[in-house]
Parts: structure tokens; C-alpha cells; sequence
């Protein structure tokens, strides 16, 4: 019997299965909302408004029957062959916006519609407009997500308020890298930052309070081990094979003495 060759065979052997062991990921490491039951209900009692933060560029438009009447609310900006753009106004650090003929008007941590029912209250108390539209949207909604997903990015966000679901669809999903039960939301509210982790495995999710995003959130998703050996010069693989070798090698030495 060729001993070397049986041996090289047999370590051969040995680091395939070393290698294939420490690379599988497990159907409990990926799959989401593992313990939600077929045809279980879940009802939706959340209430989660976005509110105006320091920082939030709000585009506001009145609008009356009396069309002019509201100009001197709606100023716009010349932008050649369009005509013009209505001017967005900036949430300053006292939590103000100046606005036309009302002067200050505090938004910071309003809702857009209690923000919309304070513009009515006063046009109503100053007697300036009756019964007016108010249209208020912030114009600089964009939320980051980073990490272990196909498209990392900042992205805009065009409604009041979305899903941490849906802001990992517009960056394409996590990756098979991505670790699902630990994602982080960082969250700024005026200067001060939350940290928030998620898992997107349990079905609790939904009640998470950063499951809708704000703002300016940014969302990371860490590797899973795999991807943090595979960074590291898949240093674990490499013991596991150095043990492995050795195992076979001292069986091997065994049998042939026996």
C-alpha cells in the first residue's frame, strides 16, 4: 500500500470537509420572521408619525380659491424657462422657519400635520386667509443604508415616512453575508443620537420603533462570521485545517502501525 499517497488522499479529504463545514450558513441565519405561523394575523396598531427635526428643509404651499391673495405666501425663485420654484425654508437650530408676513414660526417636533394646523390657526387668528389648503413636505427626506447589502447608498424617500423593510429593498436586500439579527438603526433627533438593533428574523419587527425610519437615519447591516473570516484571511479556516491535518495524520500513523 502506497502510505503517502493514502495519507495526501486523506488530508486532501479532511480540509474539503474543514473548509465546507465552517462555510455553511444555516436556514436560521437568513430566512426573515421565522416564528410568524401560516395564516397568523397580526394587527396593525402602530401610530408613528415622522416630526420636523433641526436640520429639515420644508417646502410650504397655500392655496385658496383667491389665487392672489396667497402670493405673497408662495414666493418662488426664477429658474429660466420654468418660470420659477417655490422657495423651501430651513428648520434653523432654534427649530424656526421665517416665513413670509407670519414671520417665525416654530416646527421643530411637529408632525406634518399638526405643522399644517398651525399655519390654518394663524391665517385664522390674523385674519390673512379663509379656509386655505396648507401643503407641507420636507424636501431633504433621505435615509443611508450601509454594509452588507447589494447597493449601498443614500436614498431619498418622496412620502412622510418608510419602512426599514422597505429602505433594504431600495438597497437591494442584504447580501448571504449580511448578519439579520443585529442590524443597527442610527437615529439623530436635534443633536442627540439613539442606537437601536433590530432582528429581522423574529416576527417583533413590526413593534420595533425604528421599523418606520426618519429622516437622515442610517442603517447598517454587519457581515455574519463567514464574511468577517473571509476578511481576515479566513484565519479560522486555516486553524481548522491545521487540526484537521493533524488528526488525520496521527489515524493515519495509528492504522499503519497496527
Amino acid at each position: 500500500m502506497n502510505l503517502p499517497l493514502v495519507r495526501n488522499k486523506l488530508l486532501v479529504v479532511g480540509i474539503l470537509v474543514s473548509i465546507f463545514m465552517s462555510s455553511c450558513t444555516s436556514k436560521q441565519d437568513v430566512v426573515y420572521f421565522q416564528n410568524a405561523k401560516s395564516f397568523e394575523t397580526i394587527v396593525d396598531t402602530d401610530t408613528f408619525k415622522a416630526k420636523l427635526k433641526i436640520g429639515d428643509i420644508v417646502s410650504v404651499y397655500i392655496s385658496t380659491l383667491d389665487l392672489a391673495v396667497t402670493r405673497p405666501y408662495n414666493l418662488v425663485r426664477a429658474t429660466g424657462e420654468r418660470g420659477g420654484d417655490l422657495i423651501d425654508y430651513l428648520i434653523d437650530s432654534e427649530g424656526n422657519i421665517d416665513y413670509p408676513v407670519l414671520g417665525k414660526i416654530k416646527l421643530l417636533g411637529l408632525t406634518i400635520e399638526e405643522a399644517k394646523a398651525l399655519f390654518k390657526k394663524k391665517f385664522s387668528e390674523g385674519k390673512l386667509l379663509k379656509d386655505p389648503v396648507v401643503i407641507i413636505r420636507v424636501m431633504n427626506f433621505r435615509i443611508t443604508v450601509s454594509g452588507e447589502v447589494r447597493s449601498p447608498g443614500v436614498y431619498p424617500v418622496s412620502g412622510e415616512r418608510i419602512s426599514i423593510l422597505e429602505a433594504l429593498g431600495m438597497a437591494g436586500d442584504l447580501t448571504i453575508k449580511g448578519r439579520r439579527d443585529n442590524i443597527l438603526v442610527v437615529r439623530d433627533f436635534n443633536g442627540t443620537k439613539t442606537y437601536t438593533r433590530i432582528d429581522l428574523t423574529n416576527k417583533e419587527v413590526f413593534n420595533s420603533p425604528v421599523y418606520y425610519l426618519t429622516q437622515n437615519d442610517y442603517v447598517y447591516v454587519e457581515p455574519n462570521n463567514s464574511a468577517i473570516s473571509a476578511a481576515s484571511g479566513d484565519l479560522r479556516i486555516g486553524t481548522i485545517i491545521s487540526i484537521t491535518s493533524f488528526i488525520l495524520t496521527t489515524a493515519l500513523i495509528f492504522v499503519t502501525r497496527n
